[in-house]
């Protein structure tokens, strides 16, 4: 089943959205700091889905660049896949678009791809499942 998985917001300050999302009554969980994309997470959880909220901890992380670029916002969907890797195939046997081809593996060993923009109506869209899944 296809479900969303998170959204992501870029935000300068985690401390400033915090205060948002806890007047809308949801939890905020506490912060983790993911030193290899240097950011800063905080996630929202949401019903089965979850907002992430990410801060950028150098100058010339990916998340400080997308800030300076475009400003607070949406940086991606994350869509959650039952087979990533059929998935994966159906997509490039019909052209689409991936930033990276092969599957990486994430944080808690969840395996993730990311389409482009430029094949998902412009925007950058995650595709995850679980860990443990090899398809």
């Amino acid at each position: 089943m296809t479900q969303i998985d998170h959204l992501v917001i870029a935000v300068k300050s985690i401390a400033e959205a915090r205060q948002f999302y806890e007047k809308l009554g949801l939890e905020v969980r506490p912060e983790e700091t993911v030193e290899s994309e240097k950011v800063r997470v905080a996630m929202v959880p949401v019903g089965e889905s979850r907002i992430e909220l990410l801060e950028p901890t150098v100058p010339d992380s990916t998340i400080a660049k997308f800030l300076e670029k475009r400003g607070q916002g949406l940086h991606h969907v994350a869509l959650h896949v039952s087979n990533l890797a059929a998935t994966v195939e159906r997509l490039k046997a019909s052209g689409t678009r991936l930033i990276n081809e092969e599957i990486k593996v994430g944080a808690g060993g969840h395996r993730y791809v990311f389409v482009h923009p430029v094949s998902a109506g412009g925007v950058l869209l995650e595709l995850v499942e679980d860990a443990g899944h090899s398809g």
